[in-house]
């Protein structure tokens, strides 16, 4: 089912012949689909005051489980289980895509494994614990603290309270992934890596499991092309290898192309899925396959009304990709979460870049801090392969480190040690090691900037591209603001790395977040020397209504604003500070003159003139545009560069109205557009000034 409607939303299946939920296999980038059971659904749940059945792969808090009780810190799951009669000779590996926090996992009442950690996936070989066509009861029992400040837990509401309450949510405990059986060989591939950052080749990595890995002989195939490596492992099971495509093809947004890998290694087979590219920084610049790009991203928190973190189905899923697209975005931040293996493959098979980060605790301690850095193996274990993954974040904010990285040596440490592990773990990325403030060790450097005040913003973002400034106010509290620097360290270059806005937005109805939407974009496209910026945020959740799209995915009163517009290739900026939201200008008593420039990010450069014409106020700006009214002269922008102004003067509108601006080159075809609203501004009142009047007002932090 597909999110459109809240009564759409996942429920509890009625009988034990009903479909399960999530019924699809979930990873398709490792796929051993030709053998493999499902086990969501139906299981039987004891907890504390509660005893009944609840529906994996639902979180207990969810309504979704049929349990719906939050602040549970301890659950036990027991179902009955068969693995195929024809699996006989084969090996049985139970996986969980994830449990929060704690699972200890038995089969007829002995122990098969343990896991700490509520975002990996992880897997247990039971061959030994459950025999092909004998029925076996499965037991999980998992402990969900509610006290969560030492473990990650990203968004998950916290008790006690922690500093991060007024922007988490109700937690998601328990199994809140798929959970399946596979059958395998009797020596297998536990993990295979896949590499094509080279562009010539695939390198290939292969731990082996189960009865001989050992000198095992490893081959490595790409489907379609029947170019093949062999590989041997070593004593501890490790086979590495590559494969030289003689004709190889890259992997872009524009063009997504996936080898599927088959790795065999005597009855067992895996096919696995990566792409050929290779992203870096060069100076102030990012650079895909040697050209350079510019990230046009959004945040995405990846909760559900109803299931949490957890999508209700995978077309809902799959479907916030297309979404993202849609709205203008070249790039998903998703923030402090493992997405499912199934988002990040549709991510790769479709063209969508993704910034991926791990949760974070919220206190600081050396036992956090660790537990922090324990989840990157098998993050990068599991989502390494994705040619999707350009950047990895860490830490975000200084979540997990007390807000104090400058006032802190162990705390700046702290995320020093966890870039140089996952460095150490993945060298084909940038990572970004403390998101938004006070850098220490990073390849990115990245800030987060919410201001109502347009006038102040734009100041602010000019003169942090000029390097006037490198720092920032932040209201942590209503009557609590510091200035945040971008600098935590002196061995972070104050030039020459890359600098991206990864988090903006402001107002409190949608009418406002898209105005500042449109205003604060253009701002931010109006300084060359950024490499980007990620918009906050995608969708809602739950209290927090910053979303372009409400929770269930559907889009807001954007005012007349097209996202897809603002988020362009090729964008208007304009010369103007605005009044309101719905008021961008008083309707002009006489003759408009306006600065309009070009920011263009294609390969090529682009020409053509800037047209405007009045339309009736609130008119929907779309194609066909009208006849123009005026017209610039020849405007010619070249990629990653502000054109100069192009001028043009436009006679005043009768009232209330709308001036569309749009770009067009020689053949007509519109290249660009925005608006702008003529309209009456309200007067003062008793809650402040009347729109505009503020724009003078020193921000909180500035002298």
């Amino acid at each position: 089912m597909t999110l459109t409607r809240p009564e759409t939303a996942a429920t509890p299946p009625e009988t034990d012949a009903a479909p399960p939920p999530r019924p699809e296999y979930p990873r398709p980038d490792r796929d051993r689909s030709e053998r493999w059971v499902n086990l969501n659904g139906r299981w039987d749940f004891e907890a504390d005051g509660h005893e009944g059945p609840i529906t994996v792969p639902f979180a207990w808090e969810s309504e979704a489980s049929g349990v719906h009780r939050t602040w549970l810190e301890r659950g036990v799951y027991r179902r009955t289980v068969t693995a195929p009669a024809d699996w006989a000779g084969s090996r049985v590996v139970l996986s969980f895509g994830a449990v929060h926090h704690r699972a200890v996992v038995r089969v007829d009442g002995a122990l098969v494994g343990e896991h700490v950690g509520g975002y990996e996936s992880f897997e247990f070989d039971v061959t030994e614990a459950l025999t092909p066509g004998v029925s076996a009861e499965l037991e999980v029992s998992v402990t969900a603290p509610a006290d969560k400040r030492a473990i990650p837990h990203g968004k998950q509401r916290s008790i006690p309270r922690d500093d991060y309450d007024g922007v988490s949510f109700t937690p998601t405990s328990g199994i809140w992934q798929t959970v399946w059986l596979e059958a395998r060989g009797r020596t297998y591939a536990r993990s295979v890596a896949l590499r094509g950052d080279s562009l010539t080749g695939i390198d290939i990595a292969v731990d082996l499991a189960g009865d001989a890995p050992e000198g095992a002989e490893v081959t490595a195939t790409v489907l379609g092309t029947g170019e093949t490596a062999a590989l041997t492992a070593d004593g501890s099971g490790h086979a590495t290898g590559r494969i030289e495509l003689a004709e190889p093809l890259l992997w872009s947004p524009e063009r997504p192309h996936l080898y599927r890998v088959e790795v065999r290694t005597g009855d067992d087979r895996v096919v696995a899925a990566t792409g050929l590219r290779h992203f870096e920084t060069r100076g102030e610049e990012l650079h895909l396959n040697g050209e350079r790009i510019y990230l046009r991203g959004v945040l995405d928190q990846g909760y559900w009304p109803d299931t949490g973190l957890t999508a209700p189905d995978a077309a809902s899923l799959l479907r916030e990709l297309e979404l993202a697209r849609g709205l203008g975005y070249n790039l998903v931040r998703k923030h402090l979460k493992f997405e499912e293996p199934l988002w990040l493959h549709e991510a790769d098979r479709t063209g969508m870049l993704v910034w991926a980060e791990p949760a974070a605790p919220s206190r600081f301690s050396p036992e956090a801090a660790a537990a922090f850095e324990a989840q990157l193996p098998a993050m990068v274990e599991r989502d390494g392969n994705h040619p999707s993954i350009v950047i990895w974040g860490l830490y975000n904010e200084e979540w997990g480190l007390d807000w104090d990285i400058p006032g802190s040596a162990a705390r700046a440490e702290a995320a020093v040690h966890a870039y140089e592990r996952l460095r150490e773990l993945d060298d084909t990325r940038p990572i970004v090691e403390n998101s938004g403030w006070s850098h220490v060790r990073t390849d990115l450097v990245d800030w987060h900037y919410y201001e109502p005040k347009l006038a102040v913003w734009k100041d602010f973002v000019a003169r942090l591209a000029a390097g006037e400034r490198d720092d920032f106010p932040v209201r942590l509290a209503p009557d609590f603001v510091v200035d945040k620097s971008l600098y935590g360290s002196a061995e972070v270059p104050r030039s020459g790395i890359p600098i991206v806005n990864s988090e903006y937005g402001e107002g409190f109805t949608s009418l406002e977040r898209a105005w500042h939407l449109r205003w604060e974009t253009q701002e931010l496209r109006r300084h060359d020397r950024y490499a980007g910026y990620v918009y906050t945020e995608f969708a809602d959740v739950e209290h927090e209504a910053a979303g372009l799209l409400d929770t269930w995915r559907r889009p807001k009163d954007w005012g007349g604003a097209r996202p897809a517009d603002v988020n362009a290739d090729t964008v208007l900026v304009l010369d103007l500070v605005p009044l309101a939201a719905g008021a961008d200008i008083e309707p002009p008593t006489g003759p408009l003159a306006l600065d309009v420039h070009v920011s263009h990010h294609g390969r090529d450069s682009v020409s053509g003139a800037v047209h405007a014409a009045w339309l009736p106020a609130g008119t929907p700006v779309g194609v066909p545009v009208p006849k123009p009214e005026v017209s610039s002269g020849p405007v010619t922008a070249e990629p990653f560069r502000l054109s100069s102004a192009a001028t043009i003067t436009v006679p005043p509108p009768s009232g209330p109205a709308r001036l569309l601006l749009w770009l067009a080159d020689e053949s007509g075809r519109v290249l660009a557009r925005s608006f702008l609203d003529a309209a009456e501004v309200e007067p003062p009142n008793r809650r402040g000034a009347r729109p505009g009047e503020f724009e003078d007002a020193p921000a909180p932090g500035l002298a």
